[in-house]
């Protein structure tokens, strides 16, 4: 059995998270901004498609080359600046949930070794495979808890 099978099952458990995340709302409710000076939960679930797809680029460069380079990016100017209001949520998340799982079958039929591979962050050094799928994981639970906090202040 795989030492990271929890890991792994917990980091596929969330697929379908943000699509279950924003379940009901109206796009109204998705561009409001209830709690002040943060974003929109459209946003949010933007925000999260992208990290993930950067998230498993990163995983396969470390997996597949020899200490990559890993770089940092702007999360708040990728918010301005790639055209979030005229993309889709719902689309978002299905993108999300395909991303997850088809990374999960990589990440199973990895061999115990390839966990321990590292890659070279541009802002935090070195991180293993093993660090970047725990990242991702907590990354995850960390915005769903803003979501929920925004559907609270809208009264859902």
């Amino acid at each position: 059995m795989n030492d990271h099978a929890p890991l792994i099952t917990r980091y596929e458990s969330g697929a379908d998270a943000p699509a279950r995340s924003i379940a009901g709302l109206t796009r109204d409710q998705l561009f409001a901004f209830p709690i002040p000076s943060t974003w929109s939960t459209h946003q949010v679930i933007l925000h999260l498609m992208d990290s993930d797809l950067i998230a498993s680029e990163r995983m396969k460069r470390v997996i597949a080359m020899d200490r990559p380079l890993i770089l940092a990016y702007d999360e708040t100017l990728f918010t301005q600046r790639l055209c979030y209001d005229h993309l889709d949520a719902h689309d978002a998340c299905k993108l999300f949930e395909l991303n997850r799982r088809m990374t999960a079958k990589l990440l199973r039929a990895l061999p115990a070794d390839a966990w321990n591979r590292t890659g070279v962050h541009s802002e935090r050094g070195l991180e293993t495979l093993g660090h970047l799928v725990q990242g991702y994981c907590d990354h995850l639970d960390h915005h769903l808890k803003f979501i929920a906090a925004k559907r609270k202040a809208l009264g859902m």
